[in-house]
């Protein structure tokens, strides 16, 4: 299928981020399967200690952030809103000087909206509206927004597998479906109160290959299933629930180490021979959608974090002499933080988890590898 050729209809000139590299914080809320709700600002810390944060992540050169506005915590009754939760956070953000993305909907929405409703996506709508007047209100600068994260991911752990909520069996397409209307329909609704928002559209990059030749056909189902969301948001694929080509701003990618296996089988290591290249991958992804790319998260976990950068950073860089417009990486999460479903340590952050004073260590082999790539990006950029 070709490119697109048209340009998205805002933010003509303005990157996303600052400086190659930014932050991100993780600000899942969604249920668990056994009905637990998580809020990982919460669980790290991040809600009391922004900016402590925000300054760590200047002090270590990051320019931008990947944050979030929790959803259940704001909107206490239908239609009414308590930003409470959220101002200490802007308002640090814009002191700090950092470039924040906020996330408006992590895989969380409040407990009274039906998700499968005609509701949900006007209650959503009207959410990011007012989300937009506050961010606007409390930023120096274009504000930027992720409507709805990972719609591809949420459709499958949400909608096939019941892994997170609405915990549903096999109805993965109809959710997906449901997430695109609210995306397309929040994007629309901050367009109007903020022209020229900045919107960036998070999605897992993945490579899936056969085991054995009867497969290839299913494995390469799954790896162009990747791309639906984002045909969806742009009008491509499934027109009437909306979508056009000026839904369509900064792609994100999601790159993690597993996000390469055999399908019905284990992950392809980093140096198989099967294991794709990373700037072939972002290559696909610009032939296709012809859009700015940012690495919306990226990361490994304990003595892999600097390995795992100095693989990334390089193939960013690969891709950039192909003509990719990498714009940055973000490092996700920047902080350690609760597993999902069983609170173990994750130490996949360039930061810790902080001491009763608010004060996080840092990674002494991730922040050297860090400084060493952020080197070698300025001396391609010509800039420090």
């Amino acid at each position: 299928m070709s490119a697109f050729r048209e340009e998205p209809a805002c933010g003509r000139g303005y990157a996303i981020t600052p400086t190659p590299f930014l932050g991100g914080f993780e600000c899942s809320t969604h249920r668990r399967a056994d009905g637990r709700r998580l809020d990982l600002i919460a669980a790290t810390g991040h809600d009391i200690w922004a900016a402590s944060d925000y300054a760590a992540l200047r002090a270590r050169g990051l320019g931008g952030a990947r944050d979030g506005l929790r959803w259940h915590r704001i909107e206490v009754a239908p239609g009414c809103y308590d930003w409470s939760s959220a101002l200490p956070m802007l308002r640090a953000a814009r002191d700090s000087g950092l470039r924040v993305i906020w996330d408006l909907c992590h895989y969380g929405w409040p407990d009274d909206i039906d998700i499968w409703s005609d509701a949900f996506v006007a209650r959503f709508a009207a959410f990011a509206s007012h989300a937009a007047r506050v961010v606007a209100a409390e930023t120096d600068g274009t504000p930027a927004f992720c409507t709805v994260n990972e719609i591809s991911y949420w459709a499958w752990a949400g909608g096939d597998v019941a892994r997170m909520a609405p915990l549903a069996l096999e109805r993965g397409p109809e959710l997906k479906r449901q997430l695109v209307r609210a995306s397309i329909a929040a994007t629309r609704s901050i367009r109007e109160v903020v022209p020229d928002a900045r919107f960036l559209h998070a999605e897992p990059l993945i490579h899936v290959i056969s085991g054995h030749p009867e497969g290839e056909a299913a494995a390469n189902a799954y790896r162009s299933v990747q791309y639906e969301a984002l045909d969806m948001v742009s009008g491509r694929l499934c027109p009437e629930l909306g979508g056009d080509p000026g839904c369509l701003d900064i792609v994100g990618v999601n790159f993690y180490p597993d996000n390469q296996w055999v399908h019905g089988g284990g992950t392809i290591p980093l140096g198989h021979h099967a294991y794709r290249p990373l700037r072939h991958m972002l290559a696909d992804v610009h032939a296709r959608f012809a859009r700015p790319i940012l690495v919306a998260e990226t990361g490994a976990e304990g003595s892999a974090r600097p390995a795992w950068l100095h693989y990334v950073c390089g193939e960013v860089r690969a891709a950039r002499r192909m003509g990719v417009p990498v714009e940055g990486i973000c490092l996700y999460p920047v902080v350690d933080y609760p597993g999902w479903d069983n609170e173990r340590p994750c130490a996949v952050g360039l930061f810790s988890t902080p001491d009763p004073d608010g004060r996080r260590s840092c990674d002494p082999d991730f922040a050297a590898e860090l400084a060493r790539q952020q080197g070698l990006f300025a001396d391609i950029s010509g800039t420090s």
